[in-house]
């Protein structure tokens, strides 16, 4: 893999806004992770990729710079935004199962499966996350009230964010 595949790869993750991103091709291993470095390993030797924390505005990058595997520091993911202490405090949070594509209808157009002060049963779908281009229903799994949302239609999920808050009945 070149610096120009390498470069159009990550400026196509940071398009979709996807936070990490794993490739093996023969003997070269690629494990991207955005808000941290970026590591490119190849066997038998290493070369580490860093990339610029992005900004919702602006994609922006620095071209790979050479360095041994024992200089590139661990990356670690951004958390999810930490419900506010007082106003959240006794709702049941819902978390992603998965990673994808959040979207709160059945098909665009339709109507949102809830909405914010609607009462819903456990099992009940709530969402539909798309991965892999897989539909996958989210239920659920506990009954009550619809307090907060999350996330808005279309956005990108990570596995354990939150998606809703529930004040349970």
């Amino acid at each position: 893999m070149n610096q120009k595949e390498l470069r159009e790869l990550i400026e196509f993750l940071v398009e979709k806004d996807i936070a990490e991103f794993e490739m093996e091709r023969g003997d070269l291993k690629l494990h991207i992770k955005r808000g941290g470095a970026a590591q490119v390993l190849a066997a038998p030797t290493a070369v580490v990729a860093h990339a610029v924390p992005v900004a919702p505005v602006a994609a922006s990058m620095v071209a790979p710079v050479a360095a041994t595997p024992a200089e590139a520091a661990p990356a670690t993911t951004p958390s999810a935004p930490a419900p506010a202490a007082s106003e959240e405090a006794n709702l049941h949070i819902l978390k992603s199962p998965m990673v994808g594509t959040f979207y709160e209808a059945p098909s665009p157009g339709a109507p949102p499966f809830v909405s914010v002060g609607e009462a819903v049963k456990e099992g009940q779908v709530l969402c539909i996350i798309e991965a892999m281009k897989l539909m996958n229903e989210i239920e659920a799994d506990s009954s009550g009230e619809i307090a907060k949302i999350f996330v808005s239609n279309g956005s990108p999920v990570e596995y354990g964010m939150p998606l809703f808050g529930i004040r349970k009945s």
